[in-house]
């Protein structure tokens, strides 16, 4: 069983993570023994706080990370990315350089920008302006105004699309057969009643 990795930071956006976790908890109920949410933070506290008040006891520290057991590292918006995060940022420098996706979303994407890990990679953000004048930032090229982009690897979204930043997290790790993901894309991200009866179809 690898883990996809969640990195934990104060402030952390409650719904910008929540349906890719909670898909990977439905998964392990209908075909467990795959994949298991790992919680992780950077070590310098024992909780961490997010933007809705919640308070997380991580799973484990950076440090103590078997990254050859890492399916896919997930990174959460928060306010603390305009710096700092050297530890996840290397982190995710090098499950890249093994072939392992990362999936930032909202202001994590100005970490990656600072890491120069989106220059050459199609890629999206909250806004083109929001990553504009990152140090270390020459991907503006790159940058796309869509829901999610998928490049070699990297996936990234903006705050206000977290359902089609889950999708693509469950397409890259294969968590579903596609037609249940797709009956599940079509459920959240409309509300129509068809596509729920869709997903049962899919699921049976």
């Amino acid at each position: 069983m690898k883990n996809v990795v969640l990195y934990l930071t104060d402030t952390m956006a409650d719904w910008e993570y929540g349906h890719a976790v909670a898909g990977l908890a439905m998964a392990e109920e209908v075909m467990p023994g795959r994949f298991r949410l790992l919680t992780v933070s950077d070590g310098a506290a024992d909780n961490v706080t997010t933007k809705g008040g919640l308070r997380i006891q991580p799973d484990a520290t950076l440090a103590e990370l078997d990254e050859s057991q890492i399916a896919m590292l997930i990174l959460p918006g928060a306010d603390t990315w305009a710096e700092g995060h050297d530890g996840a940022l290397s982190l995710a420098e090098r499950l890249l350089a093994s072939g392992t996706p990362v999936a930032a979303i909202c202001g994590a994407t100005l970490g990656l920008a600072h890491s120069g890990l989106l220059d050459g990679r199609t890629h999206t953000s909250n806004a083109r302006d929001f990553l504009t004048g990152v140090p270390g930032y020459n991907g503006a090229d790159q940058y796309v105004d869509a829901k999610v982009a998928v490049d070699r690897d990297v996936i990234t979204a903006p705050a206000v699309f977290p359902v089609d930043f889950a999708k693509a997290i469950f397409e890259r790790l294969e968590l579903f057969p596609p037609a249940i993901t797709d009956a599940w894309y079509g459920l959240y991200s409309t509300g129509e009643r068809r596509f729920y009866d869709d997903l049962l179809a899919a699921a049976q």
